[in-house]
């Protein structure tokens, strides 16, 4: 993993504008997230500790960073003063609530959120990595015409000035993924590990607080939406329940294992359902 987060900076400090407020920002997330995932990871294998760090140790490191990024994102960049706290609505073009100081905590669960799905989805051999190609390359088409003032204007989208430098970023990771699959797919000699799937994660969702199409990463993310709700619709069941369970294993990828599926069936559905939600969710670009 540390040669494939060289794979993704390197072309990033390369050729993208290293001034960019945006740039600098979403570099942060994924070292930052990226750390927390070494430091669990370390804690595993090489110091034995089978819990790895604590989960209140992570979760407030993970807190911290997103707050971090929230803080940057609604007062540190002057460009974002008039739309910084408001959110574009899929499906509605004038429909742009302004939460106020709720941004905040809302854009530290868009981030924190999206960085524990993907390392939820991280199960199966390149069950994780696929979508994050997916989605990844969703959100650089949708970053860049958020950072074009004529395209944002033509289909009357908040235009985020700046923002389209992160198309770079985002062909950093398709292309750093693209490598990462061809050594993780079925049967997997390379894994991801925790240090890769919540810094992807946290990368994510900063893009999609940074473009201003948080809420699209409900459908752009969708399979990792499904993952994490599992887990939690799984967890809450059982003990309301006395120690039953709605899936046979949790998340849903070892339900369809636990039913005889076979790993690379339940891995190439779960991509084509990513694939689905991906157009779905590019198609809201237009249909409002």
């Amino acid at each position: 993993m540390l040669f494939r987060s060289m794979a993704l900076v390197i072309p990033t400090l390369l050729w993208a504008d290293i001034k960019n407020s945006y740039i600098l920002l979403i570099l942060f997330s994924t070292l930052g997230f990226g750390f927390i995932g070494f430091a669990d990871d370390y804690l595993k294998v090489v110091k034995k500790r089978s819990l790895g760090l604590g989960a209140k140790e992570k979760f407030a490191a993970q807190i911290f960073i997103s707050l971090c990024i929230a803080i940057v994102i609604i007062y540190l960049i002057p460009e974002r003063d008039s739309y910084a706290t408001k959110l574009g609505v899929p499906f509605f073009k004038k429909v742009r609530p302004d939460i106020g100081l709720f941004y905040i905590p809302f854009a530290m669960l868009v981030v924190v959120g999206a960085s524990n799905a993907v390392n939820l989805t991280d199960g199966l051999d390149g069950l994780a990595i696929g979508p994050i190609i997916i989605a990844t390359a969703a959100y650089m088409a949708i970053i860049y015409v958020t950072g074009h003032y004529k395209f944002a204007d033509y289909l009357d989208i908040q235009y985020v000035k700046g923002s389209g430098e992160v198309t770079v970023f985002c062909g950093a990771v398709v292309g750093a993924s693209l490598g990462f699959l061809w050594f993780n797919t079925y049967p997997a000699q390379m894994f991801m590990g925790n240090v890769g799937s919540l810094a992807l994660g946290g990368a994510l969702g900063t893009v999609a607080v940074i473009s201003k199409h948080e809420l699209l990463l409900l459908l752009i993310g969708g399979l990792f939406v499904i993952e994490a709700l599992s887990v939690i619709i799984q967890v809450a069941y059982f003990k309301l329940s006395n120690g039953r369970r709605i899936f046979r294993m949790a998340p849903l990828h070892h339900h369809f294992e636990e039913k005889g599926w076979e790993e690379p069936k339940v891995i190439v559905r779960f991509w084509i359902i990513a694939i689905v939600l991906a157009l779905l969710a590019l198609s809201t670009l237009k249909l409002r």
